[in-house]
């Protein structure tokens, strides 16, 4: 059985053109489907042209090729709407593998501590 994203975990922003989605612990095969199917919707809900996406990575501990997969599909639909996502609170290994992949700028990236 796969296990099922916690959708309560999307928060919406005080700020209409912004929502907030924190990222499950594994960021993973398993995983990915719900996260990117609940990020889909929460950009749809973005006004197209202004829309922000913040991905709060802060509890996320591994993302795998599927994860990074899943971050790749959630940006590109981003960019069709001509909207954009945010990384928070990604470890440095994450970092370190979106500049080793050169993937670092096609995501806004915030601290831990934003």
């Amino acid at each position: 059985m796969e296990p099922f994203f916690e959708e309560n975990r999307a928060v919406m922003s005080l700020r209409q053109t912004e929502k907030i989605l924190a990222a499950p612990e594994a960021l993973s095969l398993e995983t990915r489907t719900a996260f990117r199917r609940t990020a889909s919707e929460l950009l749809d809900q973005l006004p197209e042209g202004t829309g922000r996406l913040v991905i709060d990575l802060s509890g996320t501990r591994t993302v795998d090729s599927a994860g990074l997969g899943a971050l790749m599909l959630i940006q590109r639909k981003a960019a069709e709407r001509r909207q954009i996502v945010c990384l928070r609170g990604a470890n440095e290994e994450l970092r370190f593998l979106l500049v080793l992949t050169k993937l670092d700028d096609l995501f806004e990236l915030e601290g831990r501590s934003a």
